[in-house]
């Protein structure tokens, strides 16, 4: 196997395993895996000093208190509109005299900071968006703590030409616990990775019983706290499907050596079969701050980064076959996968304007899969040989968020005749 490219993500390699106090730039700070991360930096000062943060500009308030709290060096929103409003918080937050950070405004605001001078960029951007800050992150040799797994999906070519061995690590916590039981042995020895899924507020149903799902009830998630698109992708399952394509991008495993389980106490995060047999499961309470940890500071890891078990109580831990008819999505994502070039991209931007169609209460909660699956077939599949460049990947996009907006629409008006 040594004549096969390296994967990825490798827990045997590091691109820079430098000792000491880490320069962290954080990319979507206001968000869920952003807030967690400043948490764990603000616990660990002798390890970690955040240096630049970005957000979309939703909440100039809490980015303004992020950036007092840790003294970083420069700021940077998506939307230029914000800029005045985002002075004005850092002003109240920082006393008379101090300095005040850079800030950087704009679209492009998040990718010139992910090439900025420090030792890590965690990718905490939700969507697609992500994929040129993850390039220029990589193009610039920062080590790249990926959450942000749209960006591998939709630009896994491109990624790959770029990453060094050993320069991703993930922080998805279902390929962090890959990235981690992979450890125990050498890419020889693994016969299977097995995903594990929670099966989202809906696990048991039939898809005749989805149909009237309500918005209220897909973003109540049983065990993780996430935002909102991120929670009704749990619920379609299109967050597993996702995962697949991205485990099989980073680890280099063929996706039908690739499995995905029910587990609904999400207790075990993911397991990795070995050719002997043996399963090695990695497992914790469902905490996003330890795989954050590990995306942070890996190959050390972080005491006390997120809760332990009690081994005191008694507990008990289930594990099902995935309904692939009331949740296509896994297969979906793995005929994309598998077609590759821009298949997933069209995917995931469908799914995108899907979900958002259904928070607005303008397309049913089976719909999504359906208008995702037609705009899918619509788009077909490319030309042998095909190279894959930004520019494909965003005409791509286009095209499937505009057709996937059409398709919802006449989905829309079926649903109410």
């Amino acid at each position: 196997m040594s004549d096969r490219p390296a994967p990825l993500a490798d827990p045997h390699l590091l691109f820079d395993p430098a000792a000491g106090r880490r320069d962290i730039v954080i990319l979507g700070s206001t968000g869920s895996i952003g807030t967690q991360a400043i948490d764990l930096a603000l616990r660990n000062p002798d390890r970690f000093r955040v240096t630049g943060l970005s957000a979309a500009g939703g909440r100039v308030a809490l980015l303004a208190e992020q950036a007092r709290l840790l003294r970083v060096h420069t700021v940077a929103v998506a939307r230029e509109d914000v800029v005045p409003a985002l002075k004005e918080a850092l002003d109240a937050q920082y006393g008379a005299g101090e300095p005040l950070p850079e800030i950087l405004a704009g679209p492009d605001a998040a990718t010139e900071l992910a090439a900025s001078e420090c030792h890590t960029v965690l990718n905490g951007i939700t969507g697609s968006i992500g994929l040129a800050p993850t390039l220029a992150a990589l193009r610039a040799g920062r080590t790249l703590a990926l959450a942000n797994k749209e960006s591998l999906i939709v630009g896994g070519p491109l990624v790959k030409a770029l990453a060094k061995p050993g320069q991703i690590i993930p922080v998805d916590s279902e390929h962090a616990a890959l990235f981690q039981a992979l450890a125990a042995g050498t890419r020889a020895d693994v016969r299977k990775l097995v995903v594990t899924a929670s099966g989202g507020p809906f696990r048991g149903r039939t898809r005749a019983e989805l149909a009237g799902v309500t918005v209220e009830e897909a973003l109540a998630h049983p065990t993780w706290a996430m935002g909102p698109v991120i929670t009704v992708n749990s619920a379609t399952l299109v967050n597993k499907g996702l995962e697949v394509i991205e485990a099989h991008l980073l680890y280099d495993i063929p996706f039908d050596r690739i499995e995905v389980v029910v587990h609904p106490q999400s207790y075990v995060h993911s397991m990795v079969e070995f050719t002997d047999g043996s399963t090695l499961a990695q497992a914790t309470p469902p905490d996003m701050r330890g795989p954050i940890a590990i995306g942070l500071g890996w190959p050390e890891r972080i005491p006390d980064a997120a809760p332990a078990f009690d081994w005191t109580k008694a507990s008990s831990w289930e594990f099902f076959p995935l309904d692939t008819e009331a949740f296509p999505a896994v297969g979906l994502a793995r005929h994309v996968g598998t077609v590759g070039g821009t298949a997933p991209a069209v995917f995931n931007a469908a799914n995108e304007e899907c979900v958002a169609a259904f928070l607005a209460g303008r397309l049913p909660f089976t719909a999504i899969m359906d208008t995702v699956s037609a705009v899918v077939d619509e788009h077909g599949s490319p030309a042998p040989g095909t190279s894959l460049t930004v520019a494909d990947v965003l005409e791509a996009e286009t095209w499937a968020r505009a057709r996937a907006q059409e398709k919802a629409a006449r989905a829309a008006v079926e649903a109410r005749a």
